[in-house]
């Protein structure tokens, strides 16, 4: 029902958002003379504040043209490598003929799209072969695809690190570093001569009994059913993943939001003051990050009921 009903509010502000999306254009627009007056900037302001609040932000994009290496610009072509109903493994291929070393970063699937790491990947292009877990939107996966559990998601990394070979360096970026442990645990103790070269797990929980937060307590207290219960919803019939279970990314955003609210609305007002005052760098700069924040995807219900049991209540790793 709650996914339901926020698909059917999103629905009903379609007309609100495509008014304030021409009151802003018209207010923005160089012919306009009442753009270039306070008033003016003050009713594109608003406007765009309506629209941005009520817009659904899509999928963004690494773009990742182009990186520098020892000073001369390097183009870069993003390729899909492989692609499985859950995830794209793609790799960020630079025109040149370096041979660095081949990097595996594995993405959070948390809520956020891989391109959160956008700053993460064109740190490393300059002096290494990187490739990234993409790992896609639940909803538009069809159920004839099956589950995604924590054990596929395990699975999908030995598939990935297999393919690239004993000379690969593995990043797991907060959620995923313990399916990457892992995965590099069962490939070791298989003496898989795929195992990575190195293994680097960064802010992620691993024993959450240790450094407790919010969250892992809040995890650790509730029973397992309540999460069940609560943030377990059927995909609406106009998506691919029609019926398929998840936990719904407008839900993950809200709770992360709830965390900082203080920071983000006041965020927004300067965001405002930024619009009004003409301050077009700076507003430009706030749109960048709420674009890639404010997009969201949805997680299998499986997966995320199974992380909360065998991560944070019982620990098995």
């Amino acid at each position: 029902m709650l996914y339901h009903l926020h698909e059917l509010q999103h629905a009903i502000m379609t007309p609100a958002r495509l008014q304030a999306e021409l009151v802003r254009s018209a207010f923005q627009s160089p012919w306009n003379p009442m753009s270039y007056t306070q008033a003016g900037r003050s009713i594109a302001a608003s406007a765009e504040m309506v629209e941005r609040a009520t817009r659904r932000f899509g999928r963004p994009n690494f773009g990742l043209d182009e990186t520098r290496i020892d000073g001369r610009k390097v183009d870069v072509v993003e390729n899909i490598i492989v692609e499985k109903p859950f995830c794209r493994l793609l790799n960020f291929q630079r025109k040149t003929k370096r041979k660095d070393p081949t990097v595996l970063v594995v993405a959070p699937m948390s809520g956020h799209y891989a391109t959160l790491l956008r700053g993460t990947v064109k740190a490393l292009l300059p002096h290494h072969n990187v490739y990234i877990t993409d790992w896609e939107d639940a909803r538009q996966v069809p159920m004839a695809e099956g589950e995604f559990s924590l054990d596929t998601y395990i699975t999908y990394l030995r598939e990935f690190m297999s393919l690239l070979g004993p000379q690969t360096h593995v990043i797991g970026v907060c959620q995923p570093v313990v399916p990457v442990l892992a995965a590099v645990s069962l490939m070791a103790s298989d003496d898989d001569p795929n195992q990575p070269l190195s293994m680097t797990l960064m802010g992620g929980p691993i024993d959450t009994r240790v450094s407790k937060t919010e969250v892992t307590e809040l995890a650790e207290t509730r029973p397992l059913k309540c999460f069940d219960q609560s943030l377990r919803y059927d995909v609406q019939f106009f998506y691919p993943g029609s019926h398929r279970k998840v936990y719904p990314g407008f839900l993950q955003l809200g709770g992360f939001m709830s965390m900082n609210l203080d920071r983000h609305v006041g965020s927004y007002m300067k965001f405002y003051q930024h619009l009004i005052e003409g301050d077009g760098d700076s507003a430009e700069a706030h749109r960048k990050f709420y674009n890639e924040y404010l997009s969201v995807m949805d997680i299998p219900a499986e997966f995320y009921l199974q992380t909360v049991e065998t991560v944070f209540q019982r620990h098995l790793l």
